[in-house]
């Protein structure tokens, strides 16, 4: 199955779940059947973060409430970035992941709306799933908005760092990783473009300036380090940022500087990186 950045799930039509990274049912454990039943038919907003991949289901619900989109494809695939509902408190996700039950009232997670980036106030419980030996294989997490309102950023530069750079240019062929990391940066308050494939984001880089090259390695035809190579002759001073599956070791056999983000990674990860690649640019305001 083609890497996702999630998948959301519908009770009509049919789920056919050989199409999805979770295979069959019959082949789940009862605990990930008794969730996923839970979470279809529930009309809160829920969100599963299932096996060592973290591979991630969610409902209409949930869609809602993080204005994400619907897929029309049922079932989890693992997603590029942890959703902010998994990726906000790294220690709070290890507790969870360690057995305990927790309780997170009024979190404000950072999300991309409407056009608009917004934080909402949401109260988080989280819940491990536990198999017939008493092991977690996933964390479910229930939300709901907070008693008081969401909160809407006044502008990007309340996220951003002070000396962020003035564009982004993220490239990724799979078109819901795309969206979804474009969307929140754009919530940590970044101007954002994007391109999926090597070739494009050579041409936009003709055209244009960035602060930040952020591409995954495995690219359709030119490679995420071909498209870095060649971008850097061109602009030098542009901070390379690679999200892949090899951790970060690869960088070093580069010959260009470069960080790396291992895929999945949390939305800390993320902002701490692209504040260090900022910090190494000249000072550049939103």
């Amino acid at each position: 199955m083609t890497q996702q950045d999630s998948i959301s799930l519908h009770t009509l039509p049919p789920l056919d779940w050989s199409r999805t990274a979770l295979g069959l049912p019959a082949a789940w454990p009862a605990c990930l059947r008794l969730s996923v039943d839970i979470l279809l038919n529930c009309p809160l907003a829920m969100a599963i973060a299932w096996g060592p991949e973290k591979i991630l289901l969610y409902n209409k619900a949930y869609a809602a409430l993080m204005g994400v989109r619907a897929e029309s494809v049922p079932g989890g695939a693992v997603p590029t970035m942890q959703p902010p509902v998994f990726g906000w408190n790294h220690a709070a996700m290890e507790a969870a992941w360690g057995g305990a039950a927790l309780a997170y009232p009024g979190q404000k997670l950072p999300v991309w709306r409407d056009g608009a980036a917004t934080e909402l106030l949401l109260d988080l419980h989280y819940t491990p799933l536990r198999d017939e030996a008493g092991a977690v294989r996933g964390v479910l997490c229930a939300m709901q908005l907070a008693a008081a309102p969401a909160e809407t950023l006044d502008s990007r530069q309340e996220q951003a760092p002070q000396s962020a750079p003035a564009r982004i240019l993220v490239v990724e062929d799979n078109g819901d990783a795309r969206y979804l990391v474009c969307e929140m940066l754009r919530a940590l308050g970044y101007e954002v473009d994007a391109a999926g494939d090597g070739e494009r984001a050579l041409a936009m880089l003709r055209e244009s300036r960035y602060g930040i090259l952020f591409s995954d390695v495995s690219l359709p035809g030119m490679s995420g380090v071909e498209l870095a190579r060649s971008a850097l002759r061109s602009q030098p001073q542009l901070q390379v940022v690679f999200a892949s599956g090899y951790g970060s070791s690869f960088t070093s056999q580069l010959d260009f500087p470069a960080v790396s983000m291992q895929k999945p990674y949390e939305i800390d990860q993320l902002r701490q990186v692209l504040a260090s690649a900022a910090a190494r640019l000249p000072t550049v305001r939103l």
